[in-house]
């Protein structure tokens, strides 16, 4: 029998200790007010996704939800299988799924400061650097592929990728396999849960159910879409508008604001070439189809968590949230905009991360 689980705020970045950490919780913090004009404009956009513009959506009557906005709630449950959730925890924590005993999926998806590790790239085994910043596994069921060149299809297909990437965890299945059975618990656990034990395909499941958990509602600003007029103040109120107006929606929109295309990063004023230095990780999902119209194209990421998951953009070169919006305007729309408007947007930005028990007070 399957039943939700449980949403806590979220809170600042702590470090985590332990194999199987114990879940945390915290709210969020609110900004200063402003007046919201009216804006319109053209772009296309990847992390702040400034597209083309939707215009604004009609305002709700006091205490109504608001139906006609681009972007939607999170749901406020999920529909998980509790017992396998539980185990995928202690998986997704466990150390012994890298070839050295040294990375878990935690350590570059740290649940209790925003999913993520807050590096430009991750370290693997044996100090290998990263080639691309490790997104949020928050909301990330909810994409609609994954990884930025969107290479695989879900979250449980994604799983085989870090496991045996020589980079990051290294591992070979059957090895993996082999240290799960040597542990006092794993074996009963995966008995109770699966009739032939454990086993990739099984190992797979479980932490995919885990993943599927970690969504994050009752941000404020679903909150505000629900009717609730006092859930923002009148700056991140504002800040939506423009992030409407300035065409950011055309890119991020629905209930995970990004997450569900492809945009080429660059459109104008060529980011690669005045950066230099492309790696592979730069031609995006080009090196999925082969395509030349997907170089330095990736999935747009969803913002849920962006305010909590610095550095940005693929590369990591955007150290804060103001940068990221900077680089949206400079590359994918080719304008100016005043700094007040660029500093509501980020207001805007801050109101889109919700609640999860594994979240740190």
């Amino acid at each position: 029998m399957h039943r939700p689980l449980l949403m806590r705020p979220f809170g600042p970045r702590r470090a985590r200790a332990g194999r199987h950490p114990a879940p945390r919780s915290a709210r969020t913090a609110r900004s200063t007010a402003t007046r919201p004009p009216s804006r319109t404009g053209i772009g296309l956009g990847l992390v702040l996704g400034v597209g083309l513009g939707l215009g604004l959506a009609a305002a709700s009557f006091a205490g109504e939800p608001r139906l006609n906005e681009p972007i939607r709630p999170l749901p406020e449950s999920v529909d998980v299988n509790p017992e396998k959730a539980a185990l995928g925890r202690m998986l997704f924590h466990d150390t012994r799924l890298s070839k050295d005993g040294t990375i878990s999926c935690a350590s570059c998806h740290d649940l209790a400061s925003g999913g993520d590790d807050g590096r430009r790239v991750s370290t693997g085994v044996e100090g290998a650097e990263g080639m691309i910043n490790s997104p949020t596994v928050f909301n990330a069921s909810l994409n609609f592929k994954q990884f930025w060149d969107g290479r695989a299809k879900d979250v449980v297909e994604q799983i085989d990728g870090p496991l045996q990437s020589p980079i990051e965890m290294g591992s070979l299945w059957p090895e993996t396999v082999a240290k799960l059975y040597e542990d006092d618990e794993y074996p009963q656990r995966f008995q109770a849960l699966y009739p032939d034990g454990i086993n990739r395909p099984n190992i797979k499941d479980a932490i995919g159910e885990f993943v599927r958990s970690l969504v994050t509602p009752n941000s404020r600003f679903d909150q505000w879409l629900k009717g609730d007029d006092s859930a923002l103040d009148e700056r991140e109120k504002h800040g939506y508008a423009l992030f409407k107006s300035y065409g950011c929606v055309s890119c991020h929109q629905g209930a995970n604001v990004g997450g569900n295309m492809f945009q080429v990063f660059g459109v104008l004023n060529e980011y690669f070439k005045r950066r230099g230095n492309i790696t592979e990780a730069d031609l995006g999902r080009y090196n999925v189809t082969g395509n030349i119209a997907d170089r330095h194209s990736f999935k747009v990421p969803s913002l849920r968590m962006a305010a909590h998951t610095a550095p940005y953009l693929h590369d990591g070169t955007a150290e804060t949230l103001r940068d990221a919006v900077d680089a949206m305007f400079e590359f994918q729309l080719g304008r100016e905009a005043p700094d007040d408007d660029k500093d509501a947007i980020v207001a805007f930005i801050r109101t889109l991360a919700g609640e999860s028990e594994e979240l740190s007070p």
